[in-house]
């Protein structure tokens, strides 16, 4: 086991979004953030089937071209409607000739859901996995999940991805109604680095 406290750490992604979660989520830790934009790295062809496996990729990437600790998320929503779509395609369903746009994904997905011959209220769960990868090779594995439902329309201004249509179970709001605190608290990103901290800044 290794430990972060003190350590430079490179966060191998370029999701805005993602980065701003991540660093609110370490911010009370002892631990210098860089991302991969730093460096001017590209991101690496996810070809794994699972979120460990590409999050793993991304991680081993940064960490061998930077020779510093580097922390990749893979995360994304599953459907019960649709035998747990997209997954690790989320962010490729979101993908259009002019760019990444999830207004376009999230109405795609609810017409296939109400078309599907599952019934309301539609179940679904936000998962992530966390690896943090080592330059000596070695890594750590975090995963969180939250459990909820599909609701529409979409709600709420903040957040990112699907968000606006994922209500978690036991709330009345959805991730982008909710507060970047409040979301934090909750959800499937902050499970995994809940598991994080415990494990790499004690």
């Amino acid at each position: 086991m290794h430990n972060l406290s003190g350590k430079k750490l490179v966060l191998a992604t370029h999701n805005a979004g993602k980065i701003a979660e991540m660093v609110a989520l370490l911010g009370p830790h002892d631990v210098s953030i860089l991302s991969a934009a730093d460096f001017g790295l590209s991101a690496p062809e996810e070809t794994a089937t699972d979120f460990v496996g590409n999050a793993r990729i991304k991680a081993r990437f940064v960490a061998d071209q930077t020779g510093l600790p580097s922390l990749a998320d893979d995360s994304g929503i599953e459907i019960d409607a649709l035998e747990g779509a997209p997954g690790i395609y989320t962010a490729d369903w979101a993908e259009t000739p002019a760019g990444r746009d999830f207004d376009f994904a999230m109405r795609k997905t609810w017409e296939m859901v109400t078309r599907s011959s599952a019934l309301p209220p539609y179940s679904a769960r936000f998962r992530c996995a966390i690896v943090v990868a080592w330059p000596d090779g070695s890594e750590e594995v975090f995963e969180g999940a939250v459990e909820g439902r599909l609701t529409w329309p979409p709600r709420g201004p903040g957040g990112h991805g699907y968000d606006p249509m994922f209500q978690p179970t036991g709330g009345e709001l959805t991730f982008a109604e909710m507060s970047a605190e409040e979301k934090n608290r909750i959800s499937h990103r902050s499970m995994a680095f809940a598991a994080l901290t415990a494990r790499c800044f004690t």
